[in-house]
């Protein structure tokens, strides 16, 4: 914007991303759910995420193919978070229902949270945990990129910020990833067709 002559503040860039992160992340999960075919495996991790000076969790889930299919920030680790984590990631893409198989590392609460869900009839019996580290390579991957986009530092102020600015960039990373491509008959760029979309009517 400099280069166009455009004077900008960082708190004005900073108060659009708080603003406009949550609407575009809401505005495009219609067309970023991924079908049933290729939701059938789930990699299941979480990466660590500064805020206010302590460590939050942010939980992550993508499929197979690399897909976006859903996050959730906490800031504790534990069954509890991993659960609703689980349980929404599950609600968000209904329409493909629950995966095969879903793979995670060897993290305890994990593995009990994917049991609770069990037991209580929510997640069906019939999907398989998987507890092997490098199936989920593909996720460690993706959260390498997302790392990146954070910067060195890669801290919040407080959570509330934090999810809205993760909210705007989950969305355009899964764009970006081509999740929607589907929707913009064929046009370039189609992550950015998508976004105009939902600012137009901002």
């Amino acid at each position: 914007m400099t280069e166009r002559g455009m004077p900008v503040n960082h708190t004005t860039i900073y108060r659009w991303v708080q603003k406009y992160g949550p609407k575009l992340d809401k505005q495009t999960r219609w067309c970023r759910q991924v079908p049933d075919w290729q939701a059938s495996s789930w990699q299941v991790d979480e990466t660590y995420i500064r805020v206010s000076g302590r460590w939050c969790y942010l939980y992550r889930a993508i499929t197979a193919g690399g897909q976006t299919l859903d996050f959730y920030l906490s800031p504790k680790q534990n069954a509890v978070a991993a659960k609703r984590f689980l349980a929404e990631a599950h609600r968000s893409n209904a329409s493909a229902g629950y995966p095969r198989v879903i793979n995670t590392d060897k993290a305890p609460s994990l593995a009990r949270a994917i049991a609770e869900l069990k037991s209580e009839g929510i997640c069906p019996p019939t999907v398989e945990h998987r507890q092997v580290k490098y199936l989920n390579n593909i996720l460690e991957g993706d959260h390498g990129r997302l790392k990146r986009i954070l910067g060195p530092k890669g801290a919040f102020k407080n959570r509330t910020s934090a999810y809205r600015t993760l909210k705007g960039m989950e969305a355009m990373h899964s764009l970006r990833k081509g999740q929607g491509t589907m929707f913009t008959y064929g046009q370039p760029n189609p992550g950015a067709v998508i976004a105009n979309r939902v600012f137009e009517t901002a």
